[in-house]
């Protein structure tokens, strides 16, 4: 695969400013950051490059100084070398590859942990925006009856295939935005908060009563818009879990 590199400057008061921006860039298309380089495929750069452009004029402390085709070369192999596989409570094994959630991250992390807290026995388990797998892996090895795993992106779901092999887990993974129409009793989700926002309704319909709804991947000044659309689908806030600028939310049917 042919690929650009984007050279963009980074001047932030905050680091969760630059947390913001890597998020929104990556939803145009970057799937690689290495300090002030970002790399795109080249494809994907030709058609999203006036939507990058507009997102960098528009970012306060943000200069794209400017692009070059790179060389060819296998960037998975060069991003996975660099990527080690990751060893976990419970004995569970992620190897990353190219999509997010090894783990480590404090969005991820901290439904981690609350997931070691929790018995799953029985019950059917959503992981809405799987990424590498490593939520739904926890979910299956903590009991769960069923797991359904989502994600748009097909390299995340075979990476997430990959990882539920290596952990032998039995997990329902998906290529899809949306989600399935199904019963669960738990949905984790690990997203952009208006992805979160967009999906509220969802998430709520397909909740049965009593089941609960874990939040990640914002930040605290997001918890009051997050609130409000999770009660106005008769979903009540349980607990917020803070790990630096990252919050989780807990809800419940």
């Amino acid at each position: 695969m042919k690929y650009n590199v984007l050279h963009i400057k980074t001047d932030f008061a905050e680091e969760w400013q630059a947390d913001v921006f890597n998020q929104q860039i990556c939803e145009l298309g970057v799937d690689t950051i290495d300090a002030d380089d970002y790399y795109i495929p080249s494809e994907i750069w030709a058609d999203k490059a006036g939507e990058i452009e507009a997102l960098c004029a528009g970012t306060e402390g943000i200069t794209l100084v400017g692009s070059d085709a790179c060389p060819d070369e296998n960037w998975n192999a060069v991003w996975e070398s660099e990527h080690p596989m990751q060893d976990l409570p419970l004995g569970v094994k992620i190897i990353p590859h190219c999509a997010f959630g090894a783990g480590h991250h404090e969005t991820t992390s901290m439904i981690i942990n609350t997931l070691l807290l929790s018995d799953l026995s029985g019950k059917t388990v959503l992981d809405h925006g799987t990424g590498t797998g490593v939520l739904a892996i926890f979910a299956k090895r903590l009991g769960a009856k069923q797991v359904i795993a989502v994600d748009i992106d097909d390299k995340s779901v075979e990476n997430a295939k990959e990882n539920a092999a290596l952990n032998g887990v039995e997990i329902d993974v998906r290529l899809g935005d949306s989600v399935p129409e199904e019963r669960y009793d738990l949905i984790l989700a690990n997203i952009h908060r208006n992805i979160l926002l967009a999906n509220m309704e969802s998430y709520a319909a397909n909740m049965r009563a009593g089941g609960e709804l874990w939040l990640s991947g914002f930040y605290a000044n997001d918890c009051p818009v997050l609130q409000e659309a999770a009660e106005n689908q008769g979903l009540t806030l349980t607990a917020i879990h803070s790990n630096g600028e990252w919050r989780m939310m807990q809800l419940k049917k």
